[in-house]
């Protein structure tokens, strides 16, 4: 034989043995899945809801025009501390400082009405006492004449004389009592019209002091959109010229949160939070959960609930206001900022990755399971699952557990969790310390079926994974 024939030979029994050793090894490889994986251990759990928002002073004014006018000085700028009742800017008001020295004049007038009518009263009191006094002495001579006269002692003409006296002195009388009512009535009248003044007065004065805006609080004049020269405008919200300025008192600061409506049921009042704001970088400010709103918010148009027409399912907030413990000196509203809020918080319970987590099908855990009492399961793992759910399609029914290696291979238990942390979560039911469950790759957990065979490869990290769909 040949020397080159023999070489082909060699070749050909190198080459038949070559794939008969990768036929064994892909046989022995096939099915397997490789699988990062950890071990269960105790951590020490908080959860945390994050949501993001703006800084909010607990007590803000807004100042809105109370009158029609120009502005013709702005005493306090912009980002200025004022205390309550400092002038903030002056509208001009000549005619309302005229008709409150006009108002004036006329309540002088009225007073010295009054004192001229108290003066007229009483003289007409006293007027009406001395003719009520020549009554008596005219019913007097009245009464003796009518004696004398019966006596035949004075003649007709004396007798007539006094009778016409005494009917005079009555007449006197009656007329001064009328005076007496009249001036009393005009004296009443000249107080009422005093009274109608002074209301007067005070209307003019207020529409004066209008022209004045003076800070309602102590604070800083956080916005200011107006300049001197341009016309305000009451009345009319939202239009130029209503909005004067905005005045915040920065003692009591909050962080005013958007938090999702899948989270806001883990938020109660009371409970600490950690606030980042944008404009200081690198610093974290304590706070606590001061206020929960009980009304969903639309996350595109920001109304409420019952503010909206439609009945479009989207997503929805919840306001949450996380008050600051030391706010610093130069915060401003309006900065953005975000929150941690504490919601729970285990010490030294079993934890597992929450990428750990799987999900399947109650079917597909029961053909699992005949198909591992029908051949060799390698394991000793149950694969059976809580009861279903009264009225539910138990095969469709989704079961939350992970998968354990045993043996080379991975058996789906079904888990019960409890306090999720920023990477892991609690398990309460299911899992025993040391356990060793797969922890990825993303891909391998979404298609692993229960009591598959599995390869352990924990020697480098993964590439990053797909994020879930």
């Amino acid at each position: 034989m040949k020397t080159w024939q023999k070489a082909g030979m060699a070749i050909g029994a190198a080459g038949l043995l070559g794939g008969i050793v990768w036929a064994s090894v892909y046989g022995l490889n096939k099915g397997v899945v490789t699988v990062q994986t950890a071990r269960v251990s105790a951590e020490d759990l908080t959860s945390v809801v994050s949501a993001s928002g703006e800084i909010k002073p607990t007590t803000y004014a807004n100042l809105y025009a109370e009158g029609f006018g120009k502005i013709v000085e702005i005493v306090a700028k912009e980002g200025d501390h004022v205390k309550k009742g400092d002038v903030l800017l002056l509208q001009e008001n000549v005619q309302q400082n005229a008709d409150v020295n006009a108002q004036v004049a006329a309540i002088n007038s009225s007073e010295a009405g009054i004192s001229s009518a108290e003066a007229s009263y009483k003289s007409a009191q006293a007027d009406l006492v001395q003719r009520q006094a020549d009554l008596e002495k005219a019913k007097l001579d009245w009464n003796r004449g009518q004696e004398l006269y019966g006596a035949g002692l004075i003649p007709k003409q004396d007798y007539d004389g006094r009778k016409t006296t005494y009917d005079g002195a009555v007449a006197a009388v009656e007329s001064a009592r009328a005076k007496v009512l009249q001036l009393k009535a005009e004296l009443e009248r000249s107080r009422a019209e005093l009274i109608q003044n002074q209301a007067v007065l005070q209307r003019t004065r207020d529409v004066l002091r209008k022209t004045t805006y003076r800070s309602p609080i102590n604070g800083i004049v956080s916005y200011l959109p107006v300049r001197v020269g341009e016309y305000v405008v009451p009345g009319i919200q939202n239009a130029n010229g209503s909005f004067v300025m905005t005045v915040s008192d920065m003692s009591v600061v909050t962080a005013e949160l958007k938090v999702d409506e899948t989270d806001i049921v883990n938020v109660k009042d009371g409970q600490d939070g950690e606030v980042t704001i944008d404009a200081f970088p690198g610093q974290v400010f304590k706070g606590r959960v001061t206020e929960i709103g009980s009304q969903a918010i639309l996350r595109s148009s920001g109304l409420a609930t019952t503010q909206s027409t439609t009945s479009e399912q989207e997503a929805k907030d919840f306001k949450v206001v996380v008050t600051l413990e030391k706010p610093p000196e130069n915060l401003r509203p309006g900065l953005t900022c975000t929150a941690k809020i504490k919601t729970a918080a285990r010490k030294n319970v079993t934890a597992i990755p929450i990428q750990a987590l799987a999900v399947r099908t109650r079917g597909e855990l029961d053909d699992a399971a005949k198909q591992a009492k029908g051949g060799s399961s390698g394991g000793s793992v149950t694969l059976a699952a809580p009861p279903p759910s009264l009225g539910s399609d138990a095969k469709k029914e989704e079961v939350q557990g992970v998968f354990v290696v045993r043996g080379k291979k991975a058996f789906f238990t079904p888990v019960e969790t409890g306090v999720a942390g920023v990477t892991d979560i609690e398990i309460k039911k299911g899992l025993q310390l040391g356990d060793e469950i797969v922890t990825g790759s993303y891909k391998a957990l979404r298609t692993l079926k229960p009591g598959a065979s599995v390869r352990v490869d924990n020697s480098v990290a993964s590439k990053p994974e797909e994020p879930p769909s």
